[in-house]
């Protein structure tokens, strides 16, 4: 495709529009902006769309993430992720990307915006390099921030490392927000498929306090016996 604008995009999606997926649409967002509302497309349409602008240029993608359309944000994260996987990316390249996405985290503040893109673009991107800026925004007051600081590390995960996982869930063991919970959950069972001693490990020392849903979440996968063993701490 060689008109890669902004606008170009938007249009796009608006030759896909309905009402049925707008009001589908508005029980995803959990953000607090009020600005956000919704086109009305499904998510399988935006991730088509977006696909066919994979070569759109930074400055263009941030227009979108500008954009208070929910599917727009949306689409943008897309791209962003769809560029971070390409296999001849540039070290160049891949920094802009990652350096967009924390510059403009303000415009990132949905759950799905952050599963879409953290892993890929932060992530990988932090892979052979300090993750500092995780641990940071595992403090942050910010809840999409939080979520992007565990949601990232799954990039460590699938390259067989662990550790940060483990270390900025235990900075977010006991996190106020059900999102957060449930991120932590969700993404320290990932590791413990890579070593499960050191999810157990984990858990042996936080299951009694731990939030329940994070805890279901983290032993989603074990047998029955190994689940009830744990969820029995919780109840003790």
């Amino acid at each position: 495709m060689s008109n890669l604008t902004a606008k170009s995009f938007i249009d796009e999606l608006q030759l896909h529009q309905n009402e049925a997926d707008k009001e589908k649409m508005k029980k995803f967002f959990k953000g607090s902006d009020k600005n956000t509302t919704c086109l009305g497309l499904n998510m399988r349409t935006v991730f088509q769309i977006a696909k066919q602008f994979t070569d759109m240029p930074l400055t263009e993608i941030e227009q979108l993430l500008e954009n208070d359309y929910y599917e727009v944000r949306m689409g943008a994260v897309s791209i962003m992720d769809f560029q971070a996987k390409k296999k001849k990316l540039t070290d160049e390249h891949r920094q802009a990307l990652y350096d967009l996405y924390i510059q403009r985290h303000d415009r990132i503040n949905n759950w799905d915006f952050v599963d879409r893109a953290a892993p890929s673009v932060v992530g990988t991107y932090l892979l052979d390099k300090p993750k500092d800026k995780l641990y940071e925004m595992a403090h942050s007051l910010n809840i999409w921030e939080r979520r992007t600081a565990i949601v990232s590390t799954f990039s460590f995960i699938k390259n067989g490392h662990l550790e940060d996982t483990f270390s900025i869930a235990e900075i977010l063991i006991n996190d106020k927000e059900e999102l957060i919970n449930k991120a932590v959950g969700s993404f320290i069972r990932e590791a413990g498929k890579r070593d499960e001693e050191k999810l157990k490990s984990f858990l042996n020392k936080h299951a009694r306090t731990m939030p329940r849903i994070t805890l279901r979440y983290a032993i989603e996968k074990f047998d029955k016996s190994t689940r009830d063993y744990y969820l029995s701490l919780k109840n003790n």
